[in-house]
């Protein structure tokens, strides 16, 4: 599931179905045609939309769209953004960072990195299951791993330290 907001203003729960897009639970019925030049033209409830990708910044996870001459902002989050916030790992500096701590207590599956590895923002770093769910801790930040302080099959509490960057 996607949450998509535009404008800062109006909140949309978006899925893809074998039944179609889903928009806020309601099967959304809609004809469209990609045209020339990066425009679509929508029909949708008897009203025609021309679309245009104004600009899209992939990493920040926005767009601005074009629909019919007035241009709107739109920002997309995926699970995986809704899980980091859920964790409270959405707001972290990623310039500050020298520790990944653990989300949640849970038991270590997997670690993926060595010591003296270079990562990148958004790299895989270890697996942490928790409540019979496998979450994929990621990298928030460029750097060198320093130090593992866990190993496969250890337990962990909440903000126990993970690993640290040099």
């Amino acid at each position: 599931m996607y949450k998509v907001k535009v404008n800062d203003q109006y909140s949309f729960e978006i899925e893809a179905e074998q039944e179609g897009l889903k928009v806020n639970g309601e099967v959304l019925n809609i004809d469209r045609a990609v045209l020339t030049g990066g425009h679509t033209h929508v029909i949708y409830k008897d009203r025609s939309y021309r679309v245009e990708m104004v600009s899209e910044d992939r990493e920040a996870k926005q767009a601005e769209l074009k629909v019919n001459g007035r241009i709107y902002l739109v920002k997309i989050e995926d699970q995986f953004d809704q899980l980091l916030k859920q964790l409270g790992m959405d707001n972290l500096s990623a310039n500050k960072v020298q520790e990944i701590k653990a989300p949640m207590p849970g038991l270590v599956l997997n670690v993926l990195v060595t010591e003296g590895q270079e990562v990148k923002k958004g790299d895989s770093l270890l697996v942490l299951e928790a409540m019979k769910m496998e979450n994929i801790i990621k990298s928030t930040t460029d750097g060198v791993v320093k130090r593992i302080a866990v190993k496969h099959g250890e337990k962990v509490d909440k903000n126990a330290v993970l690993l640290q960057f040099s």
